[in-house]
């Protein structure tokens, strides 16, 4: 039986982009496509649509279809004195309740009525960040107790089913079954 005090993790928001821009638009819905991603957005594709990854190898498999951000990582920013929305830093879902960085590496995460994205890893800050606002990549980066590198800009995922997703969506966390890998970035 599910702990009542426990509040559902739900969707906040939903941005796409058709061109590559650092931010995302906030929509009133995405449609997410299997094995493609955020319909319209220029990450949408089976083969890899990052441009420095396109440069390396542009027929390596997408597994940053869609990109996912906790809003929590918004209310920490906003009191380290920057001022973020949903979408600004590129993610195409805005989620809240959920720490989406302590998941591991396979976590399915079902979303409304039907979509379905497998978590690939984590999305990897880089110096795009500091040109949206100075100070950023560092502010979304930390260091663990034991020293190791802390990556907080958000996950990246594939969509196994695809469907509509909308704010308010409930979303439900489903761990894969066998030993659990930490996520690393993609």
């Amino acid at each position: 039986m599910p702990d009542e005090s426990t509040p559902i993790p739900r969707v906040r928001a939903v941005s796409l982009s058709p061109s590559h821009h650092f931010s995302k638009i906030p929509v009133s819905s995405i449609r997410l496509l299997e094995g493609l991603g955020v319909e319209g957005d220029a990450h949408c594709g089976e083969t890899v649509k990052h441009r420095s990854r396109v440069a390396r190898n542009p027929l390596q498999p997408n597994l940053r279809q869609v990109h996912l951000v906790q809003m929590e990582l918004f209310d920490e920013l906003a009191a380290a004195g920057f001022a973020l929305r949903p979408g600004d830093i590129g993610e195409n879902i805005t989620m809240g309740g959920l720490d989406l960085l302590a998941l591991p590496v396979g976590t399915e995460l079902k979303i409304g009525s039907g979509a379905l994205i497998r978590l690939t890893g984590l999305r990897n800050p880089c110096k795009q960040l500091d040109a949206f606002q100075q100070g950023l990549t560092q502010a979304v980066s930390g260091r663990a107790a034991d020293g190791s590198l802390v990556r907080k800009a958000g996950v990246m995922g594939v969509v196994v089913l695809g469907g509509e997703v909308a704010p308010g969506d409930a979303v439900s966390v489903h761990l894969p079954t066998g030993p659990h890998r930490p996520m690393e970035p993609v």
